[in-house]
């Protein structure tokens, strides 16, 4: 109890204080109020330096609040938090995370059908804040707004309306792929597609990153990738990563990203029990591969003939021949080391966040899915090259017999490979080298049992039909898996990129479906090496169409369309540029890809601040569908151009070229 008091009295005398350093007051976007109309509002916040107020996720500290008194039928909605800034002790230290100067929190509260007009509404609401500098004083004012309800259109009140526009409100962008993964003790967030950022920061909402830790931020051609600091957050299980990314654009204007996303990936220094056992029985799935399990009984016969009548040197040959597929997949794992570490600052490490790695994952994948389809067939040719080999005497025979087999079920059964590649680049040398032990432990293991114990050759199935039709069935999750790796890349890449991809995967499909049908041994030596060139060359094209280069048009930002947002912009003179536009409409992917992708347009939108709107119809919206209406129109493309300099919307055709756009823009500027 006399804690408390103590505590009561000194926020007492500390309370003028925070008054004076901190004034707060209620401010309208509008000068009037209109029936059943949202109102903006915003808790308007001075601070006098170096005094600050904190952010929804404050730190050390506790955000500002409103609790409202309103008239029946008036309802608020929550506060909106603009992008915050870092908030530092006197010594430097990172203490929280909030607001400095003047701060607009904006408010919207939707008024009553039924409000009486001609009168007007007072809004009263108790603003709650703490205030720090080289002390902390919590603060509170009663606030008051009186507006009159009026059946007219509300009068924007400019000043404040103009102060609301450059507020650096967190948007949720359509274009920026975010992803983030674990590693061994931070978590990395990926931006692609992000184009220009300045001094980019990561301001989490919730406890999975340590707020006040440094953060090291990683620039590259198409990405942005900032390390964060996981701090004490549990590493093995998935969670979502919620905050604002804060960062300066290429105008100069401070902005914010919204991220809300899981978090994807193992730690690096973790190698489970359940990928080691899928590693063993990936390996133990390889000999019952068509190019690999015929030669399986013929090889444990060659060791018992070399033996004699000598189990144990059968044995020791079944062994050697162990040896020759472990030093074989240890070389393998040498190679993987080298690549990640040669590969380590181009993204090895995290490879799943770069778009390019998974578009070849998946073209890889499909390519082998289409294989064990029996689309086409390899690694038949790689078997034959090394009987040679094989069919020595000896010690030395078991052992190469065991570089063979690796050899012939890697290109014969690569996808088994592919999730153990995957995990081995992300996995430090030592337990990579582990992983890939394992590998070869499967694929030996029946070797080393069946030349040890002949007798239990009579339990190994013979060679039929039946293999082709597990092959075949085998290819399934990996065509499941490039449908996964094709949902990651649509959070990596634009809406235009992603379709290049799909159609480039096709293109890649096509190319196996030629070299299958044109290189079987029953066709001529011309016709195979027309059909290997055909598909090589369709090979090239998807590589070509679907890599997913960096996009000129990825620096854009685009916000999501409303009638108020319009008003907002047209409020503030800033030209619009609005597209009405759905994910299923071919001509408006055609429009946006050909008009933005224009460096002239590009320059034009940057130099003169041009706010680009999109309407989304990919899925039904009945407001969107009446501002189609209210143009006549009932379908998409639909583009207008609103200028600051007229009163009414241009409306462009249906097909778009950068020259027409640009002369809507400036109707005196001649052709391109």
């Amino acid at each position: 109890m006399t804690r408390a008091l103590l505590l009561m009295m000194i926020q007492l005398l500390l309370a003028p204080i925070a008054r004076a350093q901190v004034s707060a007051t209620l401010v309208s976007a509008d000068a009037s109020v209109q029936p059943g109309r949202p109102l903006h509002l915003a808790l308007r916040l001075s601070h006098e330096p170096p005094w600050h107020t904190f952010w929804v996720n404050a730190g050390i500290g506790y955000p500002t609040s409103l609790t409202w008194s309103l008239p029946q039928g008036w309802q608020p909605g929550d506060l909106q938090w603009p992008t915050p800034v870092l908030i530092h002790d006197p010594q430097g230290a990172i203490t929280g995370q909030g607001y400095e100067g003047l701060t607009y929190l904006p408010v919207t509260i939707t008024s009553p059908a039924d409000a009486t007009i001609g009168g007007s509404i007072t809004l009263r609401a108790l603003a709650s804040w703490l205030m720090c500098a080289k002390v902390c004083v919590p603060g509170h004012a009663n606030l008051t707004l009186t507006l009159p309800v009026l059946s007219t259109a509300p009068r924007p009140n400019g000043s404040v309306r103009a102060d609301l526009i450059r507020v650096p409100m967190p948007s949720v962008s359509t274009t920026v792929g975010v992803h983030a993964s674990r590693g061994a003790d931070a978590l990395w967030l990926t931006l692609s597609g992000a184009g220009r950022m300045t001094d980019p920061h990561f301001y989490p909402q919730n406890t999975l990153v340590a707020y006040d830790h440094p953060q090291t931020v990683v620039i590259e051609k198409s990405f942005i990738r900032l390390k964060l600091d996981a701090g004490s957050w549990p590493t093995a299980t998935a969670q979502k990563l919620l905050g604002v990314v804060g960062y300066t654009d290429a105008t100069g204007t401070y902005q914010g990203l919204q991220v809300n996303t899981s978090v994807s990936g193992a730690p690096e220094s973790s190698i489970s029990m359940t990928l080691l056992a899928l590693a063993f029985a990936g390996g133990l799935i390889l000999n019952f591969m068509p190019c690999v399990f015929p030669v399986l009984a013929i090889k444990i016969l060659g060791f018992v003939a070399q033996a004699g009548n000598s189990r144990r040197r059968a044995t020791t040959h079944g062994l050697v021949y162990s040896a020759g597929v472990l030093v074989s997949f240890w070389i393998l794992a040498g190679l993987v080391a080298v690549l990640r570490a040669g590969g380590h600052h181009l993204g090895w490490g995290f490879q799943l966040q770069s778009a390019p790695f998974v578009f070849g994952l998946a073209a890889l994948l499909i390519v082998f899915a289409l294989s064990l389809s029996g689309v086409f067939e390899f690694g038949t040719a790689v078997m034959g090259s090394g009987l040679k080999l094989q069919q020595r005497t000896g010690y030395s025979g078991s052992f190469f017999s065991g570089v063979l087999a690796t050899v012939v079920a890697a290109p014969c059964s690569a996808p088994f490979l592919a999730p153990a590649l995957g995990s081995a680049l992300s996995l430090p040398p030592a337990q990579s080298l582990i992983l890939f032990a394992m590998i070869a432990l499967g694929l030996s293991t029946p070797y080393v049992l069946l030349s040890s114990f002949p007798g239990a050759r009579r339990f190994v199935p013979k060679a039929g039909r039946w293999m082709h039709t597990v092959k075949q069935l085998l290819a399934f999750p990996l065509y499941a898996t490039v449908g996964y790796l094709v949902w990651v890349l649509a959070g990596q890449t634009p809406a235009n990129a992603l379709l290049n991809c799909l159609f480039a995967l096709t293109l890649i499909a096509m190319a196996a479906w030629t070299y299958g049908r044109s290189t079987a041994p029953v066709h001529s030596l011309a016709i195979r090496r027309s059909g290997g060139a055909a598909s090589a060359a369709l090979l090239a094209l998807g590589v070509i169409l679907g890599w997913p280069a960096g996009s000129t048009a990825n620096d854009l930002q685009w916000e999501a369309w409303s009638p108020e947002r319009v008003a907002a912009l047209r409020a503030s003179g800033r030209p619009i540029f609005l597209d009405f536009t759905a994910r299923w409409c071919a001509t408006c992917q055609a429009n946006k890809r050909v008009v933005f992708g224009s460096a002239d347009v590009q320059r034009y939108i940057r130099s003169h601040r041009v706010a680009l709107l999109e309407a989304d119809w990919t899925n039904a919206d009945p407001r969107i569908a009446a501002e189609l209406a209210k143009w006549n129109r009932a379908a998409v493309p639909f583009d207008l151009i609103y200028l600051a300099t007229a009163p009414d919307a241009h409306v462009l055709p249906e097909i778009l070229t950068p020259s027409q756009v640009l002369r809507a823009f400036e109707p005196s500027r001649r052709p391109l």
